[in-house]
């Protein structure tokens, strides 16, 4: 399960304290997002979480090379017109987590070639994260599924209730938002989507 903890859903404050609750209620790695901020805001907010997690479970910065640099992030996280993913790997080397977020089929081909560790693909359902994009028809994600040779996470709308379908198709690995970010039981939210996440996947 994947947390994306959203600077335009709650202010970077309680994005700590939920990171807090939700890296002890069994979430298994975070990103952060923050498409308005400053890059001196996201590094004081990424050091400090990446000293709390003392590596307990990856941090991942959304877009920002740089930002992942400087405050020695576990990885980025880049969409399709961010910085190049072959450019990204040849600076933060091996070591480093490089994720990449894919719309089709040719998407994921070419960020195999290039080296990502793994994928976000969606948007699968109507999120307010992509509020230009419709919902993904799930026989092309479930083509996806088939097609990445690295670890894929269903991206976009992901709740409990629609967790279900996704897990229908075989697919166990979600990114989740709202469904936890704005949940007045930040630790329930994340019972409630691994609950699901294991039931479908027996």
């Amino acid at each position: 399960m994947y947390l994306i903890l959203d600077a335009e859903v709650r202010p970077y404050k309680e994005l700590f304290d939920i990171l807090k609750v939700a890296a002890n209620g069994g979430v298994d790695i975070v990103q952060l997002r923050d498409k308005l901020g400053t890059p001196k805001d996201m590094i004081r907010f990424t050091q400090r979480a990446v000293r709390w997690l003392k590596g307990r479970i990856p941090f991942i910065v959304n877009d920002r090379l740089d930002v992942a640099i400087a405050a020695d992030a576990d990885g980025v996280h880049l969409g399709q017109e961010d910085f190049p993913l072959q450019a990204a790997r040849r600076i933060l080397g091996p070591q480093k987590i490089i994720g990449t977020s894919c719309q089709t089929i040719a998407h994921i081909r070419k960020a195999q070639r290039d080296g990502a560790d793994y994928i976000g693909f969606g948007s699968v359902f109507k999120t307010l994260t992509k509020p230009g994009r419709r919902p993904m028809d799930l026989t092309l994600l479930k083509r996806a599924q088939a097609t990445a040779r690295m670890p894929l996470f269903a991206i976009g709308g992901i709740t409990k209730e629609n967790i279900p379908l996704v897990g229908n198709l075989g697919i166990f690995r979600v990114a989740v938002c709202r469904d936890i970010l704005l949940a007045g039981d930040v630790r329930g939210a994340c019972a409630a989507l691994r609950s699901r996440l294991s039931t479908e996947k027996q």
